[in-house]
């Protein structure tokens, strides 16, 4: 993923989690795509990708793929969340879903050591066939159904029955999942906690308003 132009990350806490928590919704967006329509934007799902495998990034913008707008589909869709717009609900459970997914993660500590060197696994394929080749995207999606799956609180994805079993859309919405997860690490390892919502939404829609469409 090349991206361009460069930015430079946000210095502030609450800007770096609002970004980090737009790359969660756009992982919810793109799961909503998949199941209804069987398509998602193109951008955000290569930005996705990358993500996941971007375990030892240079930088915070290094994540995203250097620039914001590589996580637009995700500014949007949060901001649309934080205003009150958003009439799919849907797209709400999904990204709140995956915090909640997050947290539970953090407490189990052979399970993050295992996703952490079935990464490394996957991130060998992606070297040899690219990151959104279809045999990485299935190892991305099988991780997540040996792994987070496993945990009694699951997300259960609504969408068209016959797009859900289609060729590569379970390891797709899966794959789309896992980077949703990955985000959710993200914006907590930046200093985002789920209290903290409801009192910094002014601050993160400011942040998120400040991120000008170029």
């Amino acid at each position: 993923m090349t991206p361009t132009p460069i930015q430079s990350a946000p210095q502030s806490a609450v800007a770096r989690q609002a970004l980090a928590l737009a790359g969660v919704f756009q992982a919810a967006a793109v799961v909503d795509e998949l199941a209804r329509t069987g398509q998602c934007d193109e951008r955000a799902w290569n930005t996705l990708i990358h993500a996941t495998l971007e375990t030892n990034p240079e930088s915070f913008a290094a994540i995203y793929g250097g620039h914001h707008n590589n996580l637009r589909l995700g500014i949007d869709t949060l901001s649309a969340v934080m205003d009150r717009q958003r009439n799919d609900p849907a797209v709400m459970r999904y990204g709140f879903s995956l915090v909640l997914l997050m947290q539970k993660l953090r407490k189990d500590d052979a399970m993050l050591t295992s996703l952490g060197e079935r990464l490394g696994r996957v991130q060998g394929q992606a070297k040899h066939f690219g990151e959104t080749h279809e045999n990485v995207i299935a190892s991305l999606g099988q991780l997540y159904q040996d792994t987070l799956s496993t945990f009694r609180y699951r997300i259960v994805v609504q969408g068209d029955p016959s797009l859900l079993q289609s060729r590569m859309m379970p390891e797709r919405v899966r794959a789309a999942l896992l980077t949703g997860v990955r985000f959710a690490l993200l914006w907590h390892q930046q200093g985002g906690r789920r209290w903290k919502l409801l009192l910094q939404r002014q601050s993160i829609k400011k942040s998120l308003n400040a991120l000008d469409d170029r």
